[in-house]
């Protein structure tokens, strides 16, 4: 992803290391994936052109994990293509709603979309009250969540089915086994790929890393990337792990 080369601040050395102890905390107003319904989007040195059309056809940014100064969010917006995605910042004034992943995890799209293999494997999640995925809090994020949100368009045959799975608490092995098998047969079963993303106090960490029981997994933060032993360890003061 593109980032403008010019964030809209200069000199806040406390106000990121604020920001990045919120997300480490998970007390952050808004927080990665979530998506902002935005009255207007600020434009900043090095835009792509195609950003205005993308902005113009669905008012809506993903967050995305960067630190930002006091009063601007990092987000991410998606044009017509893969190869069209741009970081950049929104300001907390010009957000309308916010609509998190798990908001959107009992949504339903059109009955035209419904067959298209993304949402043929969210339908059948949703409907699984027994499988292991049914104990935590979890939504798309991806196209199927920014179409489920937006109601454009942007789920292909070929999309696969991003997840976000809230885990706070730390997630046993053996738990995140079974919640990699639930996924992996819904995948198979309908020729597609599902991705999961553990939501951690250390960051965003990949299901399949987890569960393979790696002595080490990689943690996203806004602070940046980390190989970490245990993403649930103590938090410290400057938002990294104890």
């Amino acid at each position: 992803m593109r980032v403008c080369a010019a964030p809209p601040f200069a000199d806040t050395c406390g106000d990121l290391r604020a920001a990045a102890t919120e997300e480490a905390a998970g007390t952050a107003r808004w927080r990665p994936h979530d998506l902002l319904h935005l009255h207007c989007l600020r434009s900043f040195d090095g835009e792509p052109a195609w950003v205005r059309d993308a902005f113009a056809r669905a008012r809506y940014a993903v967050v995305r994990r960067a630190l930002a100064a006091d009063g601007f969010i990092a987000v991410g917006m998606r044009g017509g293509t893969r190869a069209q995605r741009y970081g950049t910042w929104a300001h907390a004034d010009d957000i309308v709603d916010a609509v998190s992943p798990e908001a959107l995890a009992q949504l339903q799209p059109s009955a035209e979309r419904a067959e298209l293999p993304c949402f043929a494997a969210l339908a059948s999640l949703q409907q699984d009250a027994q499988g292991p995925l049914a104990r935590f809090v979890w939504g798309p994020t991806g196209s199927a969540g920014f179409e489920l949100a937006t109601h454009l368009q942007t789920v292909t045959e070929a999309s696969d089915l991003d997840l976000l799975i809230r885990a706070p608490q730390p997630l046993a092995l053996e738990l995140a086994r079974a919640l990699l098998e639930q996924l992996q047969t819904v995948a198979t079963r309908l020729g597609m790929r599902i991705d999961a993303q553990l939501e951690t106090p250390a960051g965003g960490v990949a299901l399949v890393e987890w569960a393979a029981g790696k002595a080490r997994v990689l943690a996203r933060a806004a602070s940046g990337p980390s190989l970490l032993a245990d993403p649930w360890a103590a938090v410290d003061t400057h938002g990294g792990t104890a």
